[in-house]
């Protein structure tokens, strides 16, 4: 019987918390519909007097009203997007994870199924990003909701004022919502200031109308600095390819920590968001690319340089475990004429960065038959940036 009330008195409680979510809504709707109001009737209806004036103010704030309107409900009532089945802990996966009591070992299982799975992001402590509520692998810039109590592909924050997640299914029209509400302050603003000076200086009649042109240049005022300051931070994240908690928190790959991991360029990063046809960057049309799981990363990038493109692939050195490549080789001739490979043996095969320091290693690659005394060899590597160096050395 208690327990039946608890389950009631649960119920009752996230009812309740549903509802009161809305609120923050309402209040912006009821807003712009006074704001509708206010400037469509008592200011271009009765104050504004030249016709002309009426329909060109009328024209462009209905342009401007019709854009915001549109990006406001897609940022409502676009459903964040969760990640796919695969993801997933299968039934078995999930009965031999829950009884596993050893942390070390689940660990270890976490990490098999994820070797399937396009997942390069890592927890603080370098395990596989795990959420133990949806019972599913996170995917890379995958974060778990606790008001809508799922997992959001791309999480960037939950906004109660559209009362929704923000991610990866709906952030661009969180974004075009951010920029028409900034127009639509702004326009406000400008083409109602004029007559705020004449109701402040007595010019104009009407009580009415004065109070509402007065109030409304205050309230666009109001939301225009706050809502500039908040798109001019999403702008730069954008610029970043960042989200809201990567800013914050800084994700980790399975090479550390990394804060322009998912830093493309400029170009890419606004792509990665709006997509790659600029006419549809302004409608809020679904056009962002990918499908939320997996995305394009700084190192993959780098590794696709076209100029590096037809040097041979990297071999992994089980010895010291680095990444190594013919066309990184120094060579240098001895004194008996053998090339052997000395002075940075093999750049320590750093495929970035020159290593500045020499490693000691003799180990004679081929033998010369020549007797002159100086032979050119011209030898290809990848420079320290992204360029490929043709270089001469003498033996």
């Amino acid at each position: 019987m208690r327990r039946g009330w608890k389950m009631a008195l649960s119920g009752g409680l996230r009812c309740c918390r549903r509802v009161l979510s809305w609120v923050p809504v309402l209040v912006i709707v009821l807003v712009v519909l006074w704001s509708y109001y206010a400037y469509v009737f008592e200011l271009c209806l009765v104050t504004v007097l030249s016709p002309a004036e009426k329909v060109i103010y009328l024209i462009f704030y209905h342009a401007i009203f019709v854009f915001f309107t549109w990006t406001y409900w897609k940022s409502i009532f676009t459903l964040p997007q969760q990640p796919n089945q695969k993801f997933h802990l299968s039934y078995t996966d999930k009965e031999r994870y829950e009884n596993e009591e050893r942390p070390e070992v689940q660990k270890q299982m976490l990490v098999d199924m994820a070797k399937k799975l396009p997942v390069y992001t890592r927890t603080g402590s370098g395990a596989v990003r795990f959420c133990d509520r949806c019972h599913l692998i996170k995917p890379d810039r995958c974060h778990h909701c606790s008001v809508c109590a799922m997992c959001v592909l791309k999480m960037d924050h939950h906004c109660p004022w559209v009362n929704n997640c923000i991610g990866f299914s709906n952030y661009k029209f969180f974004l075009q919502f951010l920029a028409y509400s900034v127009l639509y302050c702004l326009y406000i603003a400008t083409t109602v200031f004029s007559y705020f000076i004449k109701y402040w200086r007595g010019e104009l009649p009407g009580v009415r109308s004065k109070f509402h042109v007065l109030f409304l240049l205050f309230v666009a005022c109001m939301f225009f600095v706050s809502l500039v300051i908040l798109f001019g931070y999403h702008c730069w994240l954008v610029s970043r390819n960042k989200t809201t908690l990567e800013a914050f928190c800084t994700p980790v790959f399975m090479s550390g920590p990394e804060k322009n991991g998912f830093n493309l360029g400029f170009v890419k990063n606004i792509q990665q968001v709006f997509g790659d046809n600029k006419k549809f960057w302004l409608i809020p049309i679904g056009s962002s690319p990918g499908d939320g799981h997996s995305f394009p990363m700084r190192s993959m990038n780098e590794s696709q340089n076209p100029l590096l493109a037809n040097e041979e692939p990297w071999e992994e050195n089980e010895d010291d475990n680095q990444v190594c490549g013919p066309s990184a080789l120094w060579l240098y001739g001895g004194a008996n004429g053998d090339l052997l490979q000395e002075d940075l043996c093999h750049m320590q095969c750093l495929p970035r960065l020159v290593r500045p320091e020499p490693v000691p290693c003799r180990k004679p690659l081929l033998s010369s038959s020549s007797t002159e005394d100086t032979q050119t060899l011209k030898v290809k590597i990848p420079s320290a940036v992204k360029d490929a160096e043709e270089l001469e050395f003498s033996y």
